[in-house]
Order: C-alpha cells, then structure tokens, then sequence
C-alpha cells in the first residue's frame, strides 16, 4: 500500500465519526432535561459506571465532573460486586454508560440501585435493553455506523457517547454559572493552572514590597532597596504611588548624586497594571517594554490618576510558576 493512503484512509475515518456525530442532537431532548435536572439537584455524588469502552469514556465523564467541582468517581460493575457497591448511597445518582444497554455485567448494579431507590441515568442505543429499563432517565443513544474498515469496532459510537457526557458536563457547568476563578481553584497545578493565575495570585504584598515615602533620601532609597531585593523602589507620596526608581537609575546616579539628596528626580507614573491581568500578559507586557517588574493596582484604581499600591510582580516569580 502506497504511503499516501494512510492519510486518505485517516480523513474517511475522521470524515465518518463527524457526520455520525451530528446525530447527537436526537439525544438533546426532554429526558436530556431531566438528565440535567437530576445532576444539578444531586444531594451525593455523581457516579459513573461502564463496562470495556463504555468504561472508559465513564472514567473520562467522572473526572470532567471533579474537575469543575460536581463530586464524582468512577465505580467498575464487576468490581462492584466485590464490596464496592458500598461505596453508593441513596442519595447519589448513577450515570451508566452501556451502547447496547445489555451487558450482563450491569446486571447486579442495576439490581442494586432499584433495590435502594438510587436514580439511575442510563445511556444506551436500544430502548428495549436490560440498561434502559431500570433506568429512571433513559437517555436513547443514535444508532451510528463505525468508522474502521469492518464495521464492528468501537469508534462512532464510542465518539458519540463522549460527545453525550460531555454536552452533560458542559450544560451543568454553564447552568452552575462555573468560571476561570472556580476552574483555577480545582487546577492549581499544570499547565491549565498556570494559564488561569492572575497578576494578584503572583504578585509580592505587605512589608515585603520596597516602598519609600517622597521626602526621603536617596541614601536611605538604597538601603530599602537592598533589603527587599526586588530591584526596584516604589516612590509613594500621600499613601498613591508617585514614582519609581531601578536599580539601574542608582548605578547611573551614584557618581553624581548626593546620599542625601529627595528623590523627586525619579517622581512620574510608572507602568501599572491591574490585578486581574492574566499573569501570561504580565510577562508579555515586561518582555515587550524589556523590564523586570510590574507594579501591580486595584481594577478599582487602574482607571484613576491616583493609584495605591497591591503588589510588585517580577519576572522570577512568572518564570518560577512556568508562566509562558
């Protein structure tokens, strides 16, 4: 087979799975409303359950909803018979995935959860199978062709079924009006985590920022500035910030100005941002002016001719949290 038909061969996959996909809208009805409903009225958690594939894209729903704050796991229905069916309470809800709704597997949990009243939301292809009857919400799965060479291996509908809990995760979330703010509290690491930090979350406050009162001396500028070792000073008259000096201005002062000298040389207004700029934007910001720190301003002051200070950003600390 001649090399260039493997890509022709991947765009007939991808071009299959998508016209499939459409289909999904004939799920998006009146029991996807009270799929929505039961979710968002959980008292417990929210419990996914699968077999094989199914499994697998039930693992992949239930950390969708951890992540975004819903409280959620995965529970394996041949585990479950082992002791972990435990794990389940009255008060949770069930969320099965099952294409064919009749794999024998399911059969105790269903029991189970009928027994004990526990709401089950049950996702399958065939409205007759074993899944769907013990279901309280019967989410009915299109009939989709695979995308692989014999027809039979999970692809469509696996893709199908992704695509279902995860129009299930993203319409409680935007319902639960869920944010950047809230997503940032549950990824405080990574690569997502690292995006979503704000000027604010970086920035250095209190006794550790270098501040100096206008009416003091150059002398007394160095002695502050080599304290707090952020390479700069922030010149503050009346409580408002009221200029700036770097380390740079002193090297270049230090010859020809008096140590005990005002520093109304270095009076001005500095480049401030707000405390709700994305941290990323900082280091745009100081990468394109070629400096080091940022002084940091309520959104409250940001418009205003007079400023107070919240914080200093420097460049280390966006570069020590992996701000890109």
């Amino acid at each position: 087979m001649n090399k260039k038909d493997y890509l022709s061969i991947a765009k007939k996959s991808a071009t299959s799975q998508i016209n499939e996909l459409k289909k999904i809208s004939k799920v998006l009805n009146k029991s996807f409303v009270e799929a929505v409903d039961l979710i968002l009225n959980c008292k417990g958690k929210v419990i996914l359950a699968g077999i094989g594939k199914s499994g697998l894209i039930a693992r992949k729903i239930s950390a969708t909803f951890s992540s975004v704050g819903i409280p959620s796991f995965f529970c394996d229905p041949a585990q479950a018979l082992h002791g972990d069916m435990g794990q389940i309470e009255k008060r949770d809800i069930l969320i099965i995935f099952s294409y064919s709704g009749n794999t024998s597997e399911l059969n105790n949990m269903l029991r189970y959860a009928n027994r004990y009243r526990i709401k089950i939301i049950g996702a399958a292809s065939k409205p007759d199978s074993i899944l769907l009857k013990a279901s309280d919400v019967k989410l009915i799965l299109p009939k989709v062709k695979e995308a692989d060479v014999t027809g039979m291996v999970p692809t469509s509908s696996t893709s199908i079924t992704l695509l279902l809990g995860d129009c299930l995760a993203t319409t409680v979330m935007n319902i639960k009006r869920f944010s950047k703010e809230k997503f940032k509290v549950f990824h405080p690491g990574g690569n997502i985590g690292n995006s979503l930090l704000l000027a604010k979350d970086i920035m250095v406050t209190g006794k550790k920022m270098p501040v100096i009162n206008h009416k003091k001396t150059f002398k007394e500028a160095i002695k502050i500035m080599n304290q707090k070792k952020l390479g700069i000073i922030v010149i503050e008259k009346n409580k408002y910030i009221n200029g700036l000096v770097t380390d740079g201005d002193l090297r270049r002062e230090l010859k020809s100005f008096k140590t005990n000298g005002e520093l109304k040389k270095f009076t001005g207004k500095p480049l401030v941002v707000n405390e709700n700029m994305p941290a990323s934007k900082a280091l745009a910001i100081m990468n394109e002016r070629k400096i080091t720190s940022l002084l940091v301003v309520s959104d409250k002051d940001f418009k205003k001719n007079k400023k107070k200070l919240r914080g200093i950003i420097h460049i280390h600390f966006l570069l020590k949290d992996g701000i890109k």
